[in-house]
């Protein structure tokens, strides 16, 4: 079995966003080929896409034929709209949680879904993530890495995070809003260099502000293995170590103990890598994730664990045994 917890999806079409909230800024998708659509910011292009963006059949088929079973559906990052006025952004994520939350309910055994939250307004992020739950049947939200700058250690996301606790949702954190953006935009380095550290910026807050400690059932993934965080530990730990006056300042406990008690997608690109992730969170740790329908994903879905020399046990783990865990699902569902 292959369950893939990293995949993105999107309606085929919605509403005139700036007509209907009377501002720029959003999302729209410009159909101006068959089977193919500009992402547009406004009148400024952002990503060509494909219809396996918005086609559940076209999905399937493409999936299935690399053998994967179960996709995990969440948006775009680009339209977490954490930017917007709360009342919008909330709207919006409905639009987007009632869209994924209608393909899981036609495709059933081929999908799982994770909803999106409007985090500049806790309460109301609060108030949609209990829908996402309660209502929609969805397993739990994608966030970005940061809210408009704002470090996931932030007090006002606590509650945000306690709520998912008690709630049994898991949170999958999705780089976005890279740091430097603005100062690498050449070589598509936002994407190769600053997502890998955003994604270590996110593991980092959440560690030194002590938000696992104090949440000991939260149940996080973090997207592309971990970014740069697995590499760059030994550096985090030995920082904390030397100054503490500065590291230490909200939780005592050394980030090092905190590898294995989350959990990261398997998408690091080459074999060393992974033997190397496997080494830092551990085994039951790593679930497979693809990125799809994304060119910077792995094209192929679970080649790279499948064609390594792991026993079959391990692979069984990496391919969907702990995606369930962390989704705290039973294989029979979807048989």
């Amino acid at each position: 079995m292959k369950i893939d917890i990293h995949t993105h999806i999107l309606p085929k079409d919605w509403s005139d966003l700036k007509e209907k909230y009377g501002y720029g800024g959003w999302i729209h998708l410009d159909h101006h080929l068959t089977g193919c659509a500009r992402m547009m910011k406004d009148d400024h292009f952002f990503r060509e896409v494909e219809s396996n963006l918005w086609d559940p059949g076209i999905r399937m088929d493409e999936f299935s034929g690399f053998g994967v079973d179960v996709q995990v559906l969440s948006t775009v990052p680009i339209m977490f709209s954490y930017w917007a006025k709360a009342d919008d952004a909330l709207d919006l994520s409905k639009l987007l949680n009632d869209h994924i939350a209608a393909v899981i309910a036609e495709f059933p055994k081929r999908f799982i879904g994770l909803g999106t939250i409007p985090l500049q307004d806790s309460e109301k992020a609060i108030k949609e993530l209990e829908r996402c739950i309660n209502e929609l049947g969805l397993a739990g939200v994608q966030i970005g890495s940061n809210v408009n700058g704002m470090n996931l250690d932030d007090d006002s996301l606590y509650s945000v995070f306690e709520a998912a606790a008690e709630l049994g949702a898991v949170i999958f954190v999705h780089p976005w809003e890279m740091m430097g953006e603005n100062d690498m935009k050449k070589y598509w380095l936002p994407w190769l260099v600053g997502m890998p550290a955003e994604t270590s910026r996110a593991i980092c807050s959440m560690i030194f502000g002590g938000i696992f400690e104090r949440l000991p059932n939260l149940r996080v993934a973090f997207a592309h293995g971990g970014g740069s965080f697995p590499a760059t530990v030994g550096r985090v730990q030995h920082g904390f170590d030397v100054r503490p006056d500065l590291c230490a300042v909200d939780s005592t406990v050394n980030p090092t103990e905190y590898l294995g008690k989350f959990w990261v997608d398997s998408l690091v690109h080459e074999p060393d890598t992974l033997d190397f992730l496997i080494k830092k969170v551990g085994v039951e740790k790593i679930a497979l994730g693809s990125d799809y329908p994304f060119p910077l994903g792995e094209l192929e879905p679970g080649k790279l664990i499948e064609d390594s020399n792991y026993s079959d046990e391990i692979k069984n783990k990496l391919l969907f045994q702990n995606a369930l865990d962390w989704l705290r699902l039973d294989q029979e569902k979807f048989i």
